[in-house]
């Protein structure tokens, strides 16, 4: 396994994370789930991705039910929550301490920072979610903050310059980051080269868009994680819904080795037609992958203050 420094926090986490929402899908076994996620850790990979949110909870509840007999003490655990403000952002908290079964939990992210509002609800002050996280680092019960988002790179630039607003420095930030992500809209361009500037810990997902990526037929799911390890991440994060999946996430791992340009230009030259319209990236040009945006309640209530400003 690789293991890289996560940011500034000199963690050391694995290259390869294992994405919690396939975890708990319909047709993946709940004791396949488990398995999945031990023998990760036994063969080296300690970031385990999840979020509050994912299937109704169970992703949580399944890495709770996997982290048993020592495997916590191996695991870098991290989820999200999508509340926007504190009390909602608590309730979360609460929920996925509880579904984890766990005393703290390693990494706390906000979920789906996809709209130009979201930065100034998580930071409005003493309401917003980014106090509750906090309040819950100071207690001990998470270990670090950061924020994720897949629709465009300015959102997450806009994120970042908010919390500079509000004297806050992110541990990390997580993003789409794929062969098809470099000709349109790039979060590798705009905001990874800023991220790591600044020390956070770059987190990429959606290497193959739970499969989207792969169907326009011009590259291989190697060459789709050979191309985000490159980058300067600190983990891709990969969705394992089988063990045979799990062995190529391990082969990705083996096989790679830094790009030389001749490499990575010929990669790029592979989806360079196929990415233009944004096709193969629905979660920038869509709504399918907001899940906030069909659950507009798991954000919580907008602050109290404004509400009693419209009404005046």
């Amino acid at each position: 396994m690789i293991y890289r420094t996560l940011g500034s926090t000199g963690e050391k986490v694995s290259a390869i994370g294992v994405g919690g929402w396939h975890l708990s899908l319909k047709h993946v076994e709940e004791d396949t789930a488990i398995r999945i996620v031990q023998t990760a850790i036994d063969r080296g990979i300690n970031f385990l991705d999840n979020s509050w949110d994912y299937n109704d909870g169970e992703s949580e509840k399944r890495v709770g039910k996997a982290l048993k007999d020592g495997y916590r003490q191996r695991a870098f655990v991290m989820t999200k929550i999508d509340g926007r403000s504190k009390k909602e952002a608590n309730k979360q908290l609460e929920d996925s301490l509880k579904r984890l079964k766990v005393d703290y939990i390693d990494l706390v992210q906000h979920h789906e920072i996809i709209r130009y509002d979201d930065p100034h609800r998580i930071f409005y002050e003493n309401e917003g979610a980014n106090a509750a996280l906090v309040e819950a680092r100071a207690a001990g019960k998470i270990r670090y903050i950061g924020f994720t988002g897949h629709k465009d790179p300015h959102i997450h630039l806009h994120m970042l310059n908010v919390a500079d607003e509000h004297g806050f420095k992110f541990d990390t930030a997580q993003m789409p980051l794929n062969l098809m992500d470099a000709h349109y809209r790039s979060f590798a361009k705009a905001v990874v080269p800023e991220c790591v500037r600044r020390g956070i810990g770059v987190l990429g997902m959606k290497s193959m868009a739970n499969g989207i990526l792969l169907k326009s037929n011009t590259v291989t799911p190697i060459e789709c994680l050979h191309y985000a390890l490159n980058l300067p991440t600190s983990v891709v994060i990969t969705g394992i819904d089988s063990l045979e999946i799990l062995e190529q996430a391990f082969h990705a791992v083996d096989s790679f080795h830094p790009l030389s340009q001749e490499e990575l230009h010929a990669m790029l030259a592979k989806t360079a037609t196929a990415a233009v319209s944004g096709r193969f990236e629905p979660f920038k040009t869509t709504s399918i992958f907001d899940s906030t945006a069909e659950n507009p309640d798991w954000l919580g209530e907008e602050p109290e203050e404004l509400q009693q400003l419209m009404q005046a």
